[in-house]
């Protein structure tokens, strides 16, 4: 394994997904402050952007692993597959568009949404690019293109958080002069359907980037790839929407379960706090957007078992790291959202537990990609799908958006050992779990005496209560350095 390449990839990929989102995070302060949780408002966004996420598993279904896949397929063309790859998905994209718009006010209806059809449409549409710029997305990350990919994800977050601190802190200041602009932001749910309006719109401007991309359409369409593809790609896009079902089912369901006002303001304060949780999900998505190709592109290799027992030790390590500031700089992170959230802040631990679930599975999950056996993968995550949306049903009635942080931590805890389990068997790969479980206890011992020094200096001020927690984090990043089988052992190996 390449370890300097994944580094440095990681670091790009990285800059791109933690820079970009961390831009975007600053509008979770800006929503939580100007949107009040008692409003429901902010529940309304997270609702969307949920089905927003599902909607896009559904259009790519699978088309991004299938694209690295084939491209490195002995006997397949590498333009070809991107040309046919680009035209089943934007047929798919457009062909959902058209019935939305068609079928607007029903699909309004039965979403809750009848008063405000405009935002079904406008995410609609949003989705339908999204879907579409996914494949070239993934093909800058199949030539190794991190720094377009990279300049393109800015394009789109950048102009989004400028004109969103427009919405919520201009705008307002001209209402008394512009009575109009007060009137239509007041019928938008107090600028929340603005929101919808400024992703359409940077979303439909980062199209102008991939004028090269697009020109890979050109090559054609070929029928028997297209039939080979999709024999390939159906049980990753079962995968694929379990696999999104696990992260966005608690947020459909939500208002389902709990329906009325209520609902939605439970679902906003949820849907805020998890947001200081993702610093565990940018690291996965990092990981994995350097990560996946190194090891298709080595799949033929007869290193690539150890490739992947790299990894998923590394991921291991620094998803433990991750953990212990997040939840070490809780008193500080907790300003990221308004006060009128910080009931909700309970579940932050939880479910960065559970996105570390999901991590590991994705790394397990190359055992059935690489031997073409994606059917497991379908099987494993609709059962840890079923297993969340269980806990949903029977406990989001009794202890609200609880039920939904331990749900996705019990469903992708499932998900992830039965991957173990079976792949061990299917497609053994040595993983080093001495050492994962020693990096484990150490941060698990890291955290307990953080807990001891809360419980006997309850009183003490905040700065020496995180003095002492940054002195056990370096502590901690000094043994993932040092300890046998850490970080500085695996670079002096490479």
């Amino acid at each position: 394994m390449n370890i300097k390449s994944l580094v440095k990839d990681t670091a790009i990929y990285g800059l791109s997904s933690i820079v970009g989102r961390f831009l975007n995070y600053l509008l979770v302060p800006l929503y939580t402050t100007r949107i009040a949780a008692e409003s429901g408002g902010y529940g309304i966004v997270t609702n969307l952007y949920a089905y927003t996420a599902l909607l896009l598993a559904l259009l790519t279904f699978g088309m991004e692993t299938t694209l690295f896949r084939f491209s490195n397929k002995d006997g397949e063309n590498g333009a070809m597959v991107y040309s046919t790859t680009l035209r089943m998905v934007g047929a798919v994209a457009l062909a959902f568009f058209a019935l939305v718009i068609i079928f607007l006010r029903p699909i309004s209806g039965a979403m809750g949404y009848a008063s405000h059809p405009e935002y079904i449409g406008c995410m609609a549409a949003v989705v339908a690019m999204d879907a579409f710029q996914a494949i070239m997305f993934s093909r800058l990350r199949q030539q190794r293109r991190p720094m377009k990919f990279m300049a393109l994800k800015m394009a789109f977050i950048i102009p989004n958080v400028l004109l969103n601190l427009l919405i919520f802190l201009v705008l307002p200041k001209l209402f008394t002069l512009m009575p109009r602009i007060g009137l239509i932001y007041e019928n938008m749910d107090n600028g929340v359907g603005l929101i919808f309006f400024v992703n359409l719109l940077c979303t439909f401007c980062v199209n102008f980037g991939f004028i090269k991309e697009l020109g890979g359409i050109r090559y054609g369409f070929d029928k028997g790839l297209c039939r080979r593809m999709l024999s390939y790609t159906w049980p990753l896009l079962l995968l694929s929407l379990v696999g999104i079902l696990n992260q966005v089912a608690d947020k459909i369901l939500f208002p389902i379960l709990v329906p009325g006002e209520e609902g939605r303001v439970q679902l906003g304060i949820y849907g805020a706090c998890v947001k200081i949780a993702m610093i565990m999900s940018l690291l996965t998505q990092a990981f994995r957007y350097a990560y996946e190709p190194i090891v298709f592109n080595g799949s033929r290799s007869k290193d690539s078992p150890e490739t992947l027992s790299d990894g998923m030790k590394f991921f291991v390590i620094f998803t433990l790291l991750s953990f212990l500031a997040v939840m070490f700089y809780m008193p500080v992170l907790k300003y990221f959202v308004g006060r009128t959230y910080w009931e909700g802040l309970g579940v932050v631990p939880i479910v960065m537990a559970a996105e570390i679930f999901m991590g590991i599975y994705f790394n397990l999950s190359f055992w059935y990609k690489l031997s073409d056996q994606t059917l497991w993968g379908a099987v494993m995550s609709a059962v840890g799908a079923l297993v969340m949306i269980a806990v949903n049903v029977i406990f989001v009635p009794r202890i609200g958006y609880w039920a939904c942080a331990w749900g996705g931590f019990a469903g992708y805890g499932t998900a992830m050992l039965m991957s173990f389990l079976i792949g061990q068997k299917k497609y053994p790969i040595k993983y080093d779990l001495k050492a994962m479980f020693l990096f484990l206890l150490a941060a698990a011992a890291v955290y307990g005496l953080a807990y001891a020094f809360d419980c006997l200096f309850g009183g003490a001020h905040v700065v020496l209560q995180l003095v002492f927690r940054t002195f056990l984090l370096v502590l901690f990043a000094a043994f993932i350095w040092f300890a046998p089988g850490g970080v500085r052992q695996a670079a002096r190996a490479k």
